[in-house]
């Protein structure tokens, strides 16, 4: 019998795809046959290079059962376009969607659009309203909005439409603005994307913000740990996500050798496919879910997708995968009204 009573999803970093269109559908169907539950896409602007938003929707229309999540900036992207590229990509991808938040330190950023930059706690800040703006946005349209009533020639009805009448709160460390709405595209088809953030934002972004949050630890010895810390301060309703960097014995190589290089910021797994399985099914009791960061993508994976992912469905530790799933049902999330239908309630944190 399984020890595990709630099994857990694994992401998977797809960053080393790049964009060429081949191998970007390589990864995608590759990580969607290993059995993955998500696929996750930094951004790091380059040129010639597509951002991971537009990385994110070029997977959409050919993949099934995986989630889709990009990073996307929150400090130097205007909010309104960040909430309609992300409707638009929950569409696309048949409700797969979600969004990790980020907001990093980047003069290079400010420069380029004529801004401070910005530092500290305000990051957070920034993150935070990005956040509330995007998801009064999803809300906006009511769910029965659109009629295609064709013998009066209305495509929606004008009241299940609402203005959002966002402004930054006193005291917002950056140039203040207002938001009036509506959105310009339908409620996307998950009412809510479901929104990760580090778990170095929270505090600067509220915890009823957040779907997810994802934690990381200097060691895989101390990750573990580090997930239980910050379950505690999250509660039980947002889940825990942790990170883990891999380099896995491949191709006749031990890991060790195949010279892999992390930034340090994240635990970091070298070894053999047998040994990573027994950690994961090990965190995997104390996380919600686990994202890694392979070191050479089409060769980790190659192991992952062989090795590890079957033995921890054999051991019970992973969720189902679900065709035609959306991304709030693989985080058990229900979805939500919209907040301004009638007789919608709207407390704090309404329409997560």
């Amino acid at each position: 019998m399984s020890t595990f009573e709630n099994p857990g999803f694994l992401a998977i970093e797809l960053d080393g795809a790049g964009w060429d269109g081949a191998d970007l559908t390589r990864a995608v169907l590759a990580a969607e046959s290993a059995g993955f539950h998500a696929a996750t896409f930094t951004d790091a602007p380059a040129p010639g290079r597509a951002n991971a938003l537009q990385r994110a929707a070029f997977a959409g229309p050919i993949s099934r059962t995986i989630a889709l999540v990009p990073e996307i900036d929150t400090v130097y992207t205007e909010p309104f376009h960040v909430s309609t590229q992300l409707a638009s990509l929950d569409y696309v991808s048949g409700g797969r969607a979600g969004w990790i938040v980020t907001a990093a330190e980047s003069p290079e950023a400010a420069a380029a659009v004529g801004r401070p930059s910005v530092t500290g706690a305000a990051l957070g800040q920034e993150a935070a309203a990005s956040i509330e703006v995007s998801r009064r946005l999803w809300d906006s349209w009511e769910d029965d909005a659109v009629i295609r009533d064709v013998a009066t020639g209305r495509y929606i009805d004008v009241d299940k439409l609402h203005y959002v009448d966002f402004q930054t709160p006193a005291g917002f460390p950056g140039a203040g603005y207002s938001v009036k709405g509506p959105s310009i595209i339908p409620r996307p088809l998950q009412g809510q994307l479901p929104v990760l953030a580090p778990a170095s934002l929270i505090g600067g972004i509220p915890v009823d913000a957040l779907d997810a949050v994802l934690v990381s630890a200097p060691t895989p010895e101390l990750l573990a740990a580090e997930v239980r810390d910050v379950r505690a301060r999250v509660g039980a309703g947002v889940a825990v996500v942790a990170e883990l960097d891999v380099v896995l014995d491949a191709r006749g190589q031990a890991a060790a050798a195949r010279g892999a290089s992390f930034d340090g910021g994240r635990a970091a797994f070298a070894g053999s496919a047998p040994g990573l399985t027994d950690f994961l099914a090990d965190l995997l009791k104390e996380a919600d879910g686990v994202r890694l960061h392979p070191a050479s993508l089409f060769v980790d994976l190659e192991e992952l997708g062989r090795l590890v992912l079957p033995e921890l469905r054999r051991r019970g530790a992973l969720r189902p995968l679900v065709q035609d799933g959306t991304f709030r049902g693989l985080l058990g999330l229900d979805r939500p009204a919209s907040r301004y239908a009638t007789g919608a309630a709207a407390p704090a944190g309404a329409g997560k």
